[in-house]
């Protein structure tokens, strides 16, 4: 493997901000690992997903471990003052799972709320996304269907997010390929979101259709999904627009913006943390499984005594 030493936009232009990053993605691990961990189990041994409706939150599982995969060498990098893996074949295959878990989890979160929308506003009219549930083929057909438009990403301009700072027309169109892309990938689900929202508060509020139980998880589920993506997503596609121009216009801060990005960026991998709120809305009974298998027993009693209706 070869090792890359293009340019010095590589570097951590402050060392102690980036060492700070590093000891919060060391904590994001900890904290993620065990958690997906013990989601994995309750989906597999309890759940056993592929014949309970739970094939697309399993799948966002499965994503978050792609991250996973990356936190300790992305924190290891970081420690030692590189912004990523002076090794091109570690630095692109690093980006590439980053990528791909970016998409698969708004893939698959858009994908639930547009079912609860179904579920609760189109209700008589047949659910495509229902259907598509008891379908496992569809979650590879979604993994599969994320491939191009995450591959731009192993292209050799990614360089740290160097994107149109290349001077020949062949990389500045694939950079701008790419940019596209992840705009798309996070604007055009966040609007569906917001659309799902709207509609869903709205039946909330007339009752007109189904139980109020029913409508009022369904909220619940669509304003967690909104949560994440506010706080996971949008910050950083905002500091990315930043950076960009800070790029272009060649601004003498734009180290700054380097590290606000690179900040927002490392706080972006809570999604981790935040995907298994999502659950305990969009599976009936996760909460109480999730409790009475991996809470103390003192616990376990107080917290399913809670959950009881008064």
């Amino acid at each position: 493997m070869s090792v890359n030493s293009t340019t010095g936009h590589c570097k951590a232009p402050n060392l102690f901000t980036y060492e700070v990053l590093s000891w919060v993605m060391v904590v994001e691990y900890v904290l993620g690992l065990p958690l997906n961990l013990s989601v994995l189990y309750i989906f597999i041994f309890r759940y056993k997903f592929w014949k309970n409706k739970s094939i697309f939150p399993f799948n966002i599982v499965v994503a978050d471990f792609l991250l996973m995969v990356c936190l300790p060498a992305k924190a290891y990098h970081y420690q030692h003052g590189q912004r990523r893996s002076p090794i091109k074949a570690v630095c692109k295959t690093m980006h590439f799972l980053l990528c791909l878990n970016r998409g698969a989890s708004m893939a698959f979160l858009i994908t639930l709320s547009i079912d609860r929308y179904f579920s609760v506003v189109q209700l008589g009219r047949r659910n495509f996304v229902k259907v598509l549930k008891k379908t496992p083929q569809i979650s590879i057909l979604i993994w599969v269907l994320l491939l191009p438009l995450t591959i731009p990403t192993m292209v050799h301009t990614f360089e740290c997010c160097n994107s149109l700072r290349n001077e020949t027309f062949l990389n500045d169109v694939t950079d701008l390929f790419r940019e596209i892309v992840y705009f798309a990938q996070i604007l055009i689900p966040f609007i569906i979101l917001v659309y799902c929202s709207v509609r869903i508060v709205n039946r909330l509020r007339r009752k007109t259709v189904g139980e109020k139980t029913k409508l009022r998880r369904a909220m619940l589920l669509v304003i967690s999904v909104v949560v994440v993506f506010t706080l996971c997503f949008l910050p950083i596609t905002i500091a990315k627009v930043v950076l960009l121009v800070a790029r272009l216009q060649k601004w003498q801060s734009e180290n700054v913006v380097v590290q606000v990005y690179d900040s927002l960026m490392v706080l972006s991998y809570i999604d981790c943390l935040l995907d298994p709120l999502v659950y305990c809305f969009c599976i009936s009974g996760f909460k109480d499984a999730y409790i009475s298998t991996f809470c103390p027993t003192f616990l376990k009693k107080k917290l399913l005594k809670a959950e009881q209706p008064q």
